[in-house]
């Protein structure tokens, strides 16, 4: 099996960012943005989905925290997308329901190559530490988008915004690991169309 590993960086006047992503790795996470509930949130999805991550991200913070959000969530996606290939062999989809003390989250994910996410999560309070909880949604949006899948997340019930947003992170990081797991039985592309990057 050829690794499934990918690299990016990315370099703008807002962020300066360097990821990597391990598909097939232990779940070590290694992760600083400089957002610290942000980097607890993308430790969930490195140990549930057992993905070795790393995040060395500065940003322009001392205007808030949306820039490093979303760019780190764009080199994400771009990181999964890269790693997969042609993603061949493939399971291609993966669900998971994670529950949080009071409140349980799904996600479902489709790797079809064909960008578009759907989020209903709700919010009482605007901020989780430093992050702004409109951005829970923006950053799942954000790496749909970039690693070309089909994205279902929904927090069905809860109260406590903390424990929202944790039980929908490692959700995704569940459902993920189930979509990229390789099918022993399957050798070719899990499409009938034959491409799933296209």
């Amino acid at each position: 099996m050829s690794e499934r590993f990918a690299e990016i960086k990315r370099d703008t006047k807002e962020t300066q960012i360097e990821l990597s992503l391990n598909l097939d790795g232990e779940g070590k996470a290694d992760i600083s943005s400089g957002v610290g509930f942000y980097d607890h949130m993308l430790g969930h999805i490195a140990l549930h989905g057992k993905f070795d991550l790393r995040v060395r991200a500065t940003g322009d913070l001392h205007i808030d925290a949306h820039h490093s959000i979303e760019d780190i969530a764009i080199c994400l996606g771009k990181a999964i997308d890269e790693a997969l290939g042609t993603r061949a062999g493939i399971q291609r989809m993966g669900v998971a329901y994670v529950p949080m003390d009071e409140a349980l989250a799904r996600v479902v994910i489709d790797l079809s190559g064909r960008p578009y996410a759907v989020i209903q999560a709700d919010f009482t309070t605007p901020m989780m530490g430093q992050m702004p909880t409109d951005l829970v949604a923006h950053a799942l949006e954000t790496v749909a988008a970039r690693g070309n899948m089909n994205l279902h997340a929904a927090v069905l019930y809860g109260r406590n915004d903390h424990h929202k947003a944790e039980a929908l992170f490692k959700a995704f990081g569940r459902a993920l690991a189930q979509a990229v797991a390789l099918d022993p039985g399957r050798r070719g592309i899990p499409s009938t169309k034959g491409a799933l990057t296209e």
